[in-house]
């Protein structure tokens, strides 16, 4: 899979999670991807201070992005 290709599914998955986040008052956004296996996102709005939101990023996140890619290992929020 290429570079291209796989940032496509990662972002199909976002897609498919983002509609829950912003039900919420949140959102997130792909800010990169490292080495093919760990995805950078950035969680926002009221996802930024929520206390479940690492709970959130391992169980609905995490788990979305590796249906789409497999080859994902962890997905890592950042701050800005």
């Amino acid at each position: 899979m290429t570079t291209q290709e796989l940032t496509t599914k990662v972002e199909q998955a976002l897609e498919e999670i983002r509609p829950f986040l912003q039900n919420d008052g949140g959102d997130i956004s792909l800010v990169s991807i490292q080495d093919d296996r760990i995805v950078n996102v950035q969680l926002e709005g009221a996802c930024v201070g929520c206390s479940v939101n690492q709970m959130t990023l391992k169980s609905g996140v995490e788990m979305t992005i590796k249906k789409y890619a497999p080859q994902i290992e962890k997905v890592v929020s950042i701050t800005q």
